[in-house]
């Protein structure tokens, strides 16, 4: 394996676990690339955070992953995609480091639910702050006008999947309850977008819980072919993307608990490795 000076991996960063579930797909579809993947698990979860709080915690992963010697960093955590990852393209990005880039995980779901929905009528479950930024209604307005988006935050979700409780009756009560609120609140329905990262690994009770003439749309496919997507048209980001099928993993938080965490959402051992950041 070369060693990690002459690794230039794609960064993946979230601020826990779910981004494990775009890490996983983005590594199904391009098992040629190094990827780093980097979980903010002792400031988590972001999705009650302010703006500005999770603005400057990604940036702080941004720069971190960029010393880390990532030239492309994909935000796979829908919060930090809806809160900041345009201040980061716009503002900081011209300014430190105006070669790298940084995308997130909400425009390649957007731009494929136009030819998913048929009614034209989407719901999104997410964290309560992904639905209030209606970063996800703006943003499907601007390529789908005629599109009606209805958002129902569900906020106990994430942390019963990283309990390891997501094929529990449990869960599926939660499950349902949500669903429910979001088909009283549009009937018309006929798509529902997971927006969140942590939210595949409820498919089974989703699957319950959700009309069978309902897609549901989970995201880390598009985004694996996004991003394959994205790389066939920048061949000068491309380049810079080291090829050895490398894999690691570093979190803020304590090492072990992340590796317990892990194994649910990849079903895998991994080596894990503790970071700052500042």
């Amino acid at each position: 394996m070369p060693s990690s000076e002459n690794l230039h991996p794609i960064g993946v960063f979230d601020s826990g676990y779910g981004g494990l579930t775009i890490l996983q797909q983005l590594r199904r579809r391009l098992p040629q690339y190094d990827f780093l993947y980097l979980g903010d698990n002792a400031r988590a979860p972001y999705g009650p955070r302010s703006f500005d709080v999770v603005y400057e915690f990604t940036r702080q992963a941004v720069v971190k992953l960029f010393s880390m010697g990532c030239h492309l960093v994909i935000l796979g955590c829908n919060t930090a995609s809806a809160k900041a990852l345009r201040t980061i393209q716009m503002n900081d990005l011209p300014r430190i480091a105006p070669e790298k880039r940084v995308l997130g995980v909400i425009r390649p779901t957007v731009e494929v639910i136009g030819d998913i929905t048929q009614t034209r009528h989407v719901g999104i479950v997410a964290t309560e702050g992904t639905v209030r930024s209606e970063s996800y209604t703006l943003e499907i307005q601007k390529f789908h006008p005629d599109i009606k988006v209805t958002g129902q935050a569900c906020p106990l979700w994430a942390a019963i999947v990283e309990a390891g409780e997501a094929d529990t009756e449990g869960a599926e009560y939660f499950v349902r309850k949500r669903i429910g609120q979001l088909l009283e609140k549009d009937p018309d329905i006929d798509a529902i977008i997971l927006g969140c990262t942590h939210y595949p690994l409820l498919m089974n009770a989703l699957k319950k819980a959700v009309p069978a003439n309902i897609t549901i749309v989970s995201q880390g496919e598009y985004v694996a072919e996004s991003l394959r997507d994205y790389l066939d048209r920048h061949s000068e980001i491309d380049a810079q993307c080291t090829k050895n099928g490398t894999i690691r993993y570093f979190t803020t938080e304590n090492p072990e608990r992340f590796k317990e965490c892990a194994a649910l959402f990849l079903h895998e051992d991994v080596d894990v490795e503790r970071v700052e950041l500042i």
